[in-house]
This record gives C-alpha cells, structure tokens and sequence, in this order.
C-alpha cells in the first residue's frame, strides 16, 4: 500500500468521527434548547397563574384600607368587625403562601428533573463518545500493525534478495538498520 492511501483513509476515519461527533452535538444542542423552551412555557404558566391571585390580594388589601379609613371615626363600634375582617386575612395570606410553596416545590421538582435529564443525556454521550472512539481506534491500531509487518517483510525480501545476488556489502548493513521496529 502506498503511503498516501493510508493517510488518505486515516483522514477519512478522522473525518468520520469528526461528523459524528457534530451530529452528537447537534442532537444535545436541539435536545436543550427544547427543553429551554419548556421550561420557559412552563414559567409562564405559573406566572399567568400566579399573578392574577397577587391582584386579588392587592385587591383585597385595597379594600381593607379604605374600609379601616371610613370606620376609624367609628372605631369603638367597629372593633369586633374589624377583628374578623383581620382573620379572613390571614386566612386568605395563609392561603396565597401555601400556594406560593406549592409553585416553588414544582419549580424545585422541575429543576431536579430537568437536571437529571441533562446529567443522563451527558452520560449517555460520554458513553457513546468512548466507544465510538474504541471502535475507531481498534481497527485503526489492528491495521497500523498490519500495514508495519507487510512492510517489515517487503524489506526483509528485498533486502535477501539482493544479498542472494552476492551483494554483501555496507549497503546491506545499511538496509539492516532501516528494519529496526
């Protein structure tokens, strides 16, 4: 085989595992940003969800403070009213932080599962990557072999043949040392 052939097909392995990495890269670079986009639909959604009861409450707390500005005159009165008026409150506050909990425990779920996604697409393709690289380089180290012996033996026959013609001189010895692996 000449020279040029074996870097010829030593550059097309190369080249071969080269585009199969860019496809690996390019199947993890669409696989994130779909994920990306999931995510971002998924804020939304609970910001859509999430603003309209921070309305109401600002609302609510609205109402409340004209409420205690037209009683205050009456305030003896208005005690008992205003008591309960404060525990529908709390009740209501209790409720918006339960519900506030509740979005972060998702966003906290989420978060975990989409970096369980992303840890096991990262394995797999480190997985992959090792053993496309033993599957090149095996067949590439089994043919350097190969192609060293099939040359070790062409030299050794020429090198018996010329000496066959009774051509022992230094050149010879010269040839000898050419064979060194």
């Amino acid at each position: 085989m000449n020279h040029d052939m074996i870097e010829l097909a030593f550059i097309a392995v190369a080249a071969l595992a080269l585009l199969t990495q860019a496809i690996i890269l390019l199947a993890i670079y669409s696989g994130m940003s779909k994920a990306v986009k999931s995510l971002k639909q998924d804020f939304e959604d609970m910001k859509s969800s999430v603003l309209p009861t921070a309305e109401k409450t600002r609302d609510l707390v609205e109402k409340s403070r004209t409420l205690v500005e037209r009683v205050s005159p009456k305030l003896e009165s208005t005690v008992t009213d205003l008591s309960e008026l404060a525990h529908l409150l709390r009740t209501q506050v209790t409720d918006v932080e339960a519900a506030v909990e509740q979005i972060l425990e998702r966003v906290r779920q989420q978060s975990n599962r989409i970096d369980g996604m992303f840890s096991g697409t990262l394995d797999a393709v480190d997985k992959a990557s090792g053993f496309v690289t033993n599957a090149v380089s095996k067949p590439v180290r089994q043919l350097s072999g190969v192609l060293a012996a099939l040359k070790a033996v062409i030299e050794s026959l020429r090198t018996y043949d010329s000496s066959y013609q009774g051509a022992h001189d230094e050149r010879g010895i010269r040839d000898d040392q050419n064979l060194f692996i």
